[in-house]
């Protein structure tokens, strides 16, 4: 299971920091991360981390968003900055285990205000 906090409304230009925590029993190799769906689009890659705390950032976000995460608390962060409108959208996490299905959390949605 994967609890997703954060989310919210923020001004274009803030920032905003979104978590997930994952309980359950998994693999302790895996990835984590976090896509997004923006309003009637796909949805599409933000960032990933694995276990060994190797990442993966969209384009879009390089230099903006940082992903981390605590393998102690099975929690991955993902801190975006500087937001601009075209952030907004609902932002779904995922835990990849190196087999098997990929899990997701339920979404939250970030709201960028211009």
């Amino acid at each position: 299971q994967l609890q997703a906090y954060g989310g919210g409304l923020v001004q274009a230009g803030g920032s905003l920091r979104l978590s997930c925590a994952a309980s359950g029993s998994f693999f302790p190799s895996n990835i984590m991360g976090y896509y997004r769906q923006p309003p009637g689009k796909q949805r599409e890659l933000v960032a990933t981390i694995t276990s060994g705390g190797g990442t993966n950032y969209a384009d879009s976000v390089k230099g903006r968003c940082t992903i981390s995460r605590d393998n102690a608390k099975n929690t991955v962060y993902l801190q975006m900055n500087s937001l601009k409108s075209e952030d907004t959208a609902v932002y779904y996490c995922l835990l990849r285990p190196p087999f098997g299905v990929d899990y997701w959390g339920k979404g939250t949605l970030v709201t960028v205000s211009s």
